[in-house]
């Protein structure tokens, strides 16, 4: 992030702007850490079929692609950008009472793609209104995001011993708790007012480049999110070929676990690492780190050494996303914030649900070959991440300084 002088470090910001901030993260997460993993189990317990349960899931994530864009260049234009966090929580809420009344295939897909519209929303705006404390009073990016991390592994780990006592029925019930805490939060959430132009005093730095329209800002979001979508084929498949290995269901969880637990503990660090790495550092490091994770994930390591290289997650990912939030930070007018999070929400989506889509026909023709192809297609990403640091303008003071310590 882009760093502020020590005097300016929280002077001015909203009481407990970093503490609000964080339980913001925490609330929307919760629900992910239940809905992602075990939503499934529910459609499952309506006896849907497999190609069912892929479309009902599939079609949420193009709507949320398509939605969050054109959300977020609205959020940026009213007056609180907290006050979409109302209407994205409230209005997810009732469909996820909704879903109570619903036991078909089409109602639950119409319902279920409409909260997917209406709770794609809130973590990016959530993301505007954190990097806009760290623009504006020097707050650390990472000291705020780490608690959505951590509630996200806490509410799967909760949930699945409610799911193992419960089963699928304990679902619906804890989203729709879930919906109401998000609800609840978006009024703790730190009100800053609308956003600021650079010509402010308030603002610690210039941007590169011309915001969004500026090509090193849009070929470095696609980039990670090509490199991010290589990720398709373990999430899809990793469970599987662990228990192919043998790996019991504690081991399995604990191996989704300390990927998390990894990236937490570079949320936690973020702050050093930014003093002592440039964010395009931190992007070259993690995109080269997931080529490696790719190639040796097909070789049977043992569950020592999965445990080992699930912790790469804290690289392939953890790293990566702070880059990139950095180099949005250092190229973005504050009143671009929020349009900036849905353009980067939108290609990292796109991405990841095509290779989501092609990893179902990759595993199937290449089985643990499909790997080596994700290998390419993080080299891939990492080319235009370099690519787009090419495109810094070396030639002036301003430009080393923006491009080096951004």
């Amino acid at each position: 992030m882009i760093p502020a002088t020590k005097s300016l470090q929280g002077e001015g910001a909203p009481p407990y702007f970093r503490l609000r901030s964080a339980l913001s993260y925490c609330a929307p997460l919760l629900v992910n850490g239940v809905a992602l993993p075990f939503f499934p189990v529910w459609l499952a317990g309506l006896n849907f079929g497999d190609r069912e349960i892929g479309l009902i899931l599939a079609v949420p994530m193009v709507v949320r692609v398509l939605v969050v864009p054109i959300v977020g260049m609205l959020a940026d234009r009213v007056e609180e950008r907290a006050n979409v966090l109302f209407w994205s929580g409230a209005l997810s809420l009732l469909t996820a009472i909704a879903l109570y009344w619903t036991s078909d295939f089409w109602p639950v897909l119409l319902v279920y793609s409409i909260q997917g519209a209406t709770y794609a929303p809130y973590v990016p705006i959530v993301e505007s209104i954190a990097v806009s404390g760290v623009r504006r009073w020097g707050f650390d990016y990472g000291s705020m995001r780490v608690w959505g991390s951590i509630a996200f592994i806490f509410s799967t780990l909760i949930g699945g011993q409610m799911i193992g006592k419960w089963g699928g029925t304990m679902v619906l019930p804890t989203m729709v708790g879930g919906f109401v805490l998000t609800t609840m939060m978006a009024f703790f959430c730190p009100r800053i007012g609308p956003t600021r132009r650079r010509n402010q005093p308030i603002n610690l730095q210039a941007p590169t480049g011309s915001g969004l329209r500026s090509p090193q800002l849009l070929i470095s979001m696609i980039g990670v999110s090509v490199q991010q979508s290589s990720h398709a084929v373990m999430y899809t498949f990793a469970s599987i070929y662990w228990r192919d290995l043998g790996f019991s269901g504690t081991q399995i969880a604990v191996l989704w676990s300390i990927g998390v637990a990894a990236e937490v503990m570079v949320f936690f660090m973020s702050r050093m690492l930014n003093r002592r790495f440039s964010a395009w550092t931190l992007i070259f490091f993690g995109s080269s780190m997931c080529v490696l994770r790719w190639i040796l994930f097909p070789i049977n390591l043992g569950f020592i050494g999965y445990f080992v290289l699930q912790c790469f997650h804290s690289c392939t990912y953890a790293c990566v996303h702070t880059g990139i939030q950095r180099r949005i930070v250092a190229s973005v007018q504050e009143t671009q914030e929020a349009s900036a999070q849905g353009a980067y929400f939108f290609y990292n989506g796109m991405f990841l649900g095509l290779m989501t889509l092609a990893s179902g026909y990759l595993y199937a023709w290449l089985g643990l070959s499909s790997y080596y192809i994700m290998a390419g297609v993080a080299a891939f990403g990492l080319a235009m991440v370099i690519y787009a640091r090419n495109l810094q303008p070396s030639g002036s003071a301003f430009g080393r300084r923006a491009g080096e310590a951004s």
